[in-house]
């Protein structure tokens, strides 16, 4: 089974990459954030009183802060994003009163006795182990300062492990800003309070505040469901069913294009291609394992001839089947089956998103069946094929992570040394960087995790190539060796882009829409100058799509410049200019989307020039 369809990244949507900067950099970052956290709690507790405090981290790039707020007799919310810059100036105020953090440690009596009236720290205060010191941080007024609070007094505190910066002096208060609201229920359980959550950014200066407003400014402009949206590629209808992608014609022209082009490189590559039903029997999960860890992400059995069906969540024991179909020899090894598969999987309303995170998925599944002696060369071999399908969508920033035996695992040790060893020396055989995520493997066996980087620096978790030792040996697999006994066969699961959907929003937000030519769902519009030449532009326009390129022509009442503007809000690579000269010459006047201009062509030397940019997977226009 692969999930990566439904992996979060560590820096994902909105996030601003942090990864190049000194580690020492990275954790003063992070002292801020979480010092500037407390300042905020702080500012709204002094602005609105009778709010009750939950947590507040730092986290990738900023923080936030939890809080309940007292009703308001009208049943409006309280907190609304109105409200933010009164908190920003509070905070600046706190900020310039110098105000020291001071850690001090007490008892559990002292702790609970200090936040009496306080239900969240007092429910948190009471999980933490007998006999441990608490620490609780305070914000002081500095000696040296006077205002409405007496010197050195305590002006606010929090339960609170820390670190913090020493004053609030190291805070510039010019490079912090508070981003947004949302809803957060109290320890995400949705049975517990709904509470505000504020979040905000800060950084250690003004100007790499202004450098990551920008950023996500950018990533506003690429967000996948605003292209999407003006693109027309896909739609989602909580009304029919939340977390279920719609593709529209223009979406459903770049799923064919990629669905044609993963089919074609996985029969070069000496793969099969399966079809495999969306149901199957609860037994099957049952055997496999899932229904015992996964059930909570499965939809509830259906009743069929008075026994449980289940909507697939993953497709390895339909593959399995397929395998145990008949005796299997090693001469058979290695077997490479791949599909794309619809699986279903739940997923709590809150966390769904766009493409990136849905409940009905297609999965481009991979299980590669194989011998001890086989495995080495398989794996170098799937990962050199999931790095050249990446480089040809246009992603070179590519990092491995291997993930190594968690606590609790199945299947031999003899076996997980053998498999790590595997992906370790196919790994380097790639010379890819990579770091090792110490007992982050799943509990039938050690994996690859490829992490592709984006246009924006952004880091996503795509492809996965794992071992199972689990499933082979609940499903009694075997295969006759040489020696004529049968032995448990070596089975890796790959998912090579994740999902359909999830690529399809990563690709989205990569090119920000203004996808390569062999990919775009519109690659050439013709544009007459006036209706007296529509005619000309149908020809130029059946003329290319002969040669299997999608072009339309624009023929509709708008003004020339009307055409073209609606044109490059498409997107679309080429737009064909044509008049009296083109009609009289039979050329076309070529413009680029992004307003540069190209030589007139002949319309067969024109679609000569596209199609080897097509064929050629030419990422430049």
């Amino acid at each position: 089974m692969s999930d990566t369809n439904q992996k979060s990244e560590k820096n994902g949507p909105g996030k601003k990459p942090e990864a190049n900067q000194r580690p020492e950099a990275s954790q003063r970052l992070a002292l801020i954030r979480h010092s500037v956290s407390h300042v905020m709690a702080q500012a709204v507790t002094r602005l609105f009183p009778g709010t009750q405090v939950a947590i507040g981290p730092s986290i990738e790039n900023g923080f936030y802060y939890d809080f309940l707020f007292p009703a308001r007799p009208d049943g409006k919310p309280v907190l609304g994003a109105e409200d933010l810059p009164a908190i920003e100036a509070e905070m600046k105020k706190i900020i310039e009163g110098r105000q020291d953090f001071a850690r001090v440690e007490v008892s559990r009596e002292g702790a609970l006795k200090r936040f009496a009236g306080e239900p969240f720290k007092i429910e948190l205060i009471k999980e933490l182990p007998a006999g441990e010191t608490i620490s609780i941080y305070e914000n002081r007024v500095n000696e040296n300062q006077t205002d409405e609070n007496r010197a050195g007094a305590v002006s606010w505190a929090d339960l609170c492990r820390g670190p913090h910066v020493g004053n609030t002096r190291e805070i510039n208060s010019a490079a912090f800003k508070l981003m947004n609201i949302a809803g957060a229920y109290w320890r995400g359980d949705e049975n517990r309070p709904m509470l505000t959550r504020i979040y905000g950014t800060a950084w250690e200066n003004p100007k790499d505040l202004k450098a990551y407003l920008a950023f996500l400014e950018e990533v506003e402009k690429r967000d996948h469901r605003r292209v999407g949206k003006d693109m027309d590629l896909y739609s989602v209808h909580e009304e029919a069913g939340a977390g279920l992608i719609y593709w529209h014609p223009n979406g459903g022209r770049m799923r064919v294009v990629i669905e044609d082009f993963w089919r074609r490189e996985h029969y070069r590559a000496g793969y099969e291609i399966l079809y495999t039903p969306h149901i199957g029997k609860s037994w099957l999960w049952e055997t496999s394992g899932h229904l015992g860890f996964y059930k909570g992400n499965m939809y509830s059995p259906m009743q069929i001839d008075n026994q449980d069906y289940i909507i697939k969540p993953m497709n390895c024991p339909f593959h399995i089947m397929i395998y145990k179909d008949r005796g299997r020899s090693y001469r058979d090894l290695p077997l490479r089956w791949a599909e794309l598969g619809t699986v279903y999987r739940y997923e709590r309303s809150g966390v769904l998103h766009g493409l990136l995170r849905v409940r009905g998925f297609t999965q481009d599944d991979a299980h590669i069946f194989c011998t001890p002696d086989q495995i080495e060369d398989e794996i170098r071999e799937v990962l050199r094929f999931s790095l050249r399908i990446w480089q040809i969508f246009g992603f070179k920033d590519i990092k491995a992570y291997l993930a190594t035996k968690p606590a609790e695992s199945v299947g031999e040790q003899s076996r997980w040394d053998q498999a790590l060893e595997s992906l370790r020396k196919a790994v380097n055989a790639e010379g890819l960087d990579y770091e090792i995520d110490e007992g982050g493997g799943a509990f039938y066996g050690p994996k690859i995790d490829l992490k592709i980087k984006d246009a924006l620096g952004r880091e996503w978790q795509m492809t996965t190539i794992q071992f199972d030792f689990n499933e082979p040996e609940r499903f009694d697999m075997n295969f006759v060796d040489s020696d004529g006994q049968h032995k448990r066969p070596y089975m890796v699961h790959r998912a090579l882009l994740g999902s359909l959907e999830r690529f399809f929003g990563v690709l989205i937000e990569h090119f920000g829409g203004a996808f390569p030519v062999w990919i775009a769902p519109e690659q050439i519009a013709v544009i007459p100058v006036a209706e007296g030449f529509n005619d000309y532009a149908k020809k130029v326009e059946g003329e290319l799509k002969s040669r299997d390129l999608r072009v339309s022509a624009e023929l509709g009442g708008d003004r020339l410049n009307a055409k073209i503007r609606n044109c490059q809000n498409r997107k679309i690579p080429y737009m064909l200019v044509v008049g009296q000269r083109e009609a009289d010459e039979a050329t076309v006047s070529i413009r680029l989307r992004d307003g540069r201009q190209m030589p007139a062509m002949k319309i067969g030397d024109f679609a000569d020039y596209v199609v080897k940019k097509v064929e050629g997977r030419d990422p430049e226009l």
